[in-house]
């Protein structure tokens, strides 16, 4: 989180009571709203994946795992290493 606020992104967070859903953050950006997950193993990110498949959220279309693995992306789903976080900003104006 802190390499996304030092490049000037600003981070969102979402509790809901009684509810599943589990995100880190969120980044916004001039037409997507970004769930953000950090995983300290390769779990499957449910929560991230019903995001980008809901209906209810059009403007998540996909979303960003930072963990110990390595660039990637499947399902929508883009896979970065930890260390990658401090170019996020200059990677989301590309696919945006």
């Amino acid at each position: 989180a802190e390499a996304f606020v030092k490049q000037g992104l600003g981070l969102f967070y979402y509790k809901k009571e009684n509810s599943t859903l589990e995100e880190d953050f969120f980044v916004r950006t001039q037409n997507n709203l970004i769930p953000v997950e950090v995983k300290s193993n390769s779990d499957q990110s449910k929560s991230l994946s019903s995001l980008i498949k809901n209906e209810n959220y059009s403007d998540i279309s996909y979303g960003i795992k930072l963990g110990d693995f390595n660039v990637g992306n499947a399902n929508n789903i883009y896979t970065f290493p930890y260390f990658c976080a401090f170019k996020m900003k200059e990677y989301l104006k590309k696919i945006n």
